[in-house]
Parts: structure tokens; sequence; C-alpha cells
């Protein structure tokens, strides 16, 4: 049997020569380096694909064997509609009519009905109510599968001009009664003056209670409120209310998420409603191009919208997208449920930033405070 010597390479004097004896080790060493090196990538790869995999394979359950675009809406796991106080159903995404223009908003309202939208929100003040009401008309679909909302405007809070604002909403909407009347803000200005009635501002309760007896009255099914925040919600709410409020509609977007004002309302059963989802008109583009949204639109297979859309839904919100484009609207009808990991790191990323909200009209209203402040100088 040869010695180990023999094996191993050896000087002129038949001794190992161990320089070269080292560079073989080192080599047979880098390769071995190597190879666990290459078996480890290709683990990792193999690890990643399997999570792909496992994904798709989600969606595809999910999505019901379709692509995520140009398929039926699938909202299997997400809320089509949330229950309220009333027993009614109130639709979780509607169209949003705000700032849509005269000729346009009612051929929006034509496509969203055709697409499938059943929640139609409006209001007095956008001025555009009875193009909303003959295109509803003119849609053939049943009123009862309708939910339709308008707005009490500022000037109308004292409970002898209630009546007679919704009374106009109503003839102009050609109904007899709206599924969800709101008051738009949580300020009060004396009739045709637009000037801060602070009595009425101060307490609300006399207006509610006008609202309470129009829904006894069955011209209103339920009753909510806009734009107020906590500390104003427990100022309406600190009365004793026949009919609590069904919902608050708020700015809910990316740039001002309001986790506080989501959690106090989830606790104290109220439905919030997002309005100027996507970050209204002016901040589209920017919402849509925060790099969280548009990793996740690649990850699924939607659009940038539909994973805001989504987003919004899935915090347990309805959510009102406004579009005067036909592809559009359909397009945010399309909501899907978001992997929880992906739907922590849309939110946790929505928080990260200080609030930005995109609409407060105190200064433009001369109210010398804000509308959003917890505590009023009154």
């Amino acid at each position: 049997m040869p010695s180990v010597y023999q094996l191993l390479p050896t000087t002129d004097g038949g001794k190992p020569d161990e320089q070269l004896t080292r560079k073989i080790k080192r080599e047979k060493i880098k390769k071995i380096l190597f190879h666990v090196l290459a078996v480890s990538a290709i683990m990792v790869i193999a690890a990643q694909g399997l999570r792909a995999f496992i994904r798709s394979s989600e969606r595809f359950l999910q999505y019901g064997g379709k692509g995520c675009h140009g398929m039926q809406r699938n909202l299997s796991s997400l809320p089509s509609h949330y229950s309220l106080p009333s027993g009614d159903k109130i639709p979780s995404v509607a169209l949003g009519c705000w700032k849509s223009s005269p000729g346009e908003v009612g051929q929006a309202v034509k496509a969203a009905l055709n697409a499938g939208y059943r929640h139609i929100d409006d209001a007095w003040i956008y001025g555009n109510e009875k193009e909303v009401g003959k295109a509803i008309k003119d849609s053939g679909v049943p009123r009862d599968q309708l939910f339709i909302t308008s707005k009490l405007w500022n000037s109308f809070h004292a409970p002898e001009d209630i009546e007679p604002a919704l009374d106009e909403s109503l003839k102009a909407l050609d109904t007899e009664y709206v599924d969800m009347y709101l008051i738009h803000w949580p300020i009060a200005w004396k009739k045709d003056e637009n000037v801060l009635d602070k009595e009425l501002t101060a307490n609300p309760y006399p207006t509610w209670q006008k609202l309470e007896e129009l829904v006894d009255k069955g011209k209103i099914r339920n009753i909510g409120i806009s734009n107020f925040n906590i500390a104003r919600v427990k100022n309406l709410t600190g009365n004793a209310l026949k009919y609590q409020p069904a919902v608050n509609q708020v700015e809910l977007n990316f740039f001002n998420p309001q986790p506080e004002l989501l959690k106090w309302s989830k606790d104290n059963g109220i439905l919030l409603e997002a309005y100027s989802p996507l970050g209204s008109n002016d901040n589209v583009k920017k919402a849509l191009s925060v790099p969280e949204v548009q990793e996740i639109a690649t990850e699924l297979g939607i659009t940038p919208a539909q994973v805001v859309i989504s987003w919004h839904v899935q915090r347990g919100t309805i959510v009102l997208p406004k579009s005067v484009t036909p592809s559009r609207i359909e397009e945010n009808l399309h909501v899907f449920k978001l992997p929880d990991d992906l739907f922590e790191k849309l939110e946790n990323a929505s928080v990260s930033h200080p609030p930005q909200r995109t609409l407060n009209p105190s200064k433009s209203w001369n109210l010398g405070f804000d509308v959003f402040d917890e505590k009023w100088p009154f």
C-alpha cells in the first residue's frame, strides 16, 4: 500500500511539496465553498419561486381561474356591502359625484350603473343632482336596488330649513326618499348669509332631531355625518339620540389615512366612508405612483388604482372613487383582498409620513379657526 506522502506532490528528494500541497488544498476548499454557495442560491431562488407560485395559486383560486383584468367582479374575500344599524345594506364601493362637471356626471352615472355599481353618492352643493337623477331614471335599474346618498348643506341646518332643502334634492334626484342623508359639514351658516351660526354649530342636536323626524316620515332611510372628527362626533352623540350616525364620510387616502379616527369609529360602531380615496384630482397621479402601490400592483397583476381602493375596503371603510371615464369607472369597482403582508406594507407606508389633507375650507370660509381642530374657540 502506498504511503500518504506518495499521494501528494513531492520534491526531487521524494519529500512532499508543502507549498504545492497547500495550493491544492486551497483550490479544493474554494470548489467546496463555490458548490455550497451555488446550492444555497438555488435554494433561495426555489423558495422565492415557491412563494410566488403559492401566491399565484391563491390569486388563481380567488379569481376563479381567471386573470385579474377583465374578470367578473369577485368580492368573496372582501365585503361587497356593510350592514347599517337600520338593517339596510350599503355597498362598499360607490361612485362619487363630487367635482363631476355638468354634461359629464350623467354619463358617468350611466356607465357606473351599467358596470354594476348600485351606490351613488351626491350632494345638494355639487349642483348636479338633477342630471344624476335623470341618469338613474334612464338606466332602468329599479329604485329598490339602488343606494342613493345626498347631503345637507351648511346653509340649511336650522330645523325649519331642513325639509325644504331635502325636498329640493328629492325632486332633483326624482326619488321619494334617499337611502342616506348626511350633515355635510359640522358647520352651520345663517341662511342666505354664509355667516357662521355659532349656536347651531356648537350644538347640532336640533338639526339632528329634525333629521330623525324625516327618517320617521320615510323621506330618509339612514342619517349620518361628514367631515366630523372625534371631538365633533362626541359633541353630537353626547345627546340623547334616537338614531345614531350610521356613517361618517371623511377624507381618507394614502396621504391622510387617519388611523386614529378609523379605530375610534370601529370601536364606536360608526362606518367611515372615504372620499378622495386616491388623493383628490390634484394628487391621483402621485398616489398611484407611490412605490409600495406600484410594487403591489405588479406582484398581484392589478392596477395601482385597484390596489388603493382594495386597501380602503380591506381597512373596513366604504370607498367613493370618482371618475367620468367609463373604463376607469369599471376598473374601480373591482376590488381584491390583498395578502396580509402586502396590506400591512401599504398600511405602514401610509402612516409613516405626516398626514396631509387635500381639502380644508376653513380659510376660504373665514371661520377664524380650523374646522378639523379638536377644540374650537366657542
